[in-house]
C-alpha cells in the first residue's frame, strides 16, 4: 500500500498520553506541514502558534476545560499543542483553518507522533484572558481560533477502530 495513503488511513485520535515531550524538531516538521495546507485561493491566512511549555500546555488545558464547564485534561495529558488560527477576514477561513488542521494531525502520524483535534479554540480565545494571549503573540483580533493540535505519544494501544459509516453515493 502507498505510504501516504497508509498514513491518511491509520491515522488514529490519541486521547491518553505518555510523558515523553515531542521533539522540538519533529514539531517544526509538522508545523511546516502544516504551512502547505490548502488554502482559499492560495490565501494561507492562517496562523500557527506552538506550544511546548507545560506551564502553559496547563493554562490553555484549564481555560478550554472551562469553556466546556468541566475540571477535565481536555488535553489529556499532552506536553506540547500547536493551535491553528485563522483570520476571519477571508471567506474560507474555516475550511483553511480546518485543512491546516488536518495536515498538521496527518504529518504528525507520519513522523510517529499522536495528536488530537481538540476543539474549543474559538470560545478560548474569545475570552479576555485569550485575546490578552493573542495580542502577545502578534496575532491581529481577526484571527479566530480553529483548534489546538495537542502532540504526544500514546500511553496504550487505542481500542478496535470504529466501523466506517458514512454514505458513499456514486453518481
Amino acid at each position: 500500500m502507498n505510504e501516504a495513503y497508509k498514513n491518511l488511513i491509520e491515522r488514529r485520535s490519541i486521547r491518553k498520553y505518555n510523558n515523553t515531550k515531542v521533539s522540538h524538531d519533529l514539531i517544526e516538521q509538522i508545523v511546516r506541514a502544516g504551512q502547505f495546507a490548502p488554502s482559499g485561493m492560495n490565501r494561507q491566512i492562517y496562523a500557527f502558534v506552538v506550544v511546548e511549555d507545560e506551564e502553559l500546555v496547563a493554562r490553555l488545558s484549564k481555560m478550554n476545560a472551562d469553556a466546556m464547564n468541566s475540571s477535565s485534561d481536555p488535553f489529556y495529558g499532552a506536553k506540547s499543542l500547536i493551535i491553528v488560527f485563522a483570520d476571519t477576514n477571508a471567506p474560507t477561513y474555516l475550511y483553511d483553518g480546518a485543512l491546516a488542521m488536518g495536515n498538521l494531525m496527518n504529518a504528525a502520524n507520519a513522523l510517529g507522533v499522536d495528536s488530537c483535534w481538540i476543539h474549543r479554540a474559538k470560545e478560548v480565545f474569545e475570552t479576555p484572558e485569550g485575546k490578552e494571549m493573542k495580542k502577545t503573540w502578534g496575532l491581529p483580533e481577526s484571527y479566530e481560533g480553529i483548534g489546538h493540535c495537542i502532540l504526544g505519544y500514546r500511553e496504550e494501544e487505542p481500542g478496535e477502530r470504529a466501523q466506517r459509516t458514512s454514505k458513499v453515493i456514486y453518481a
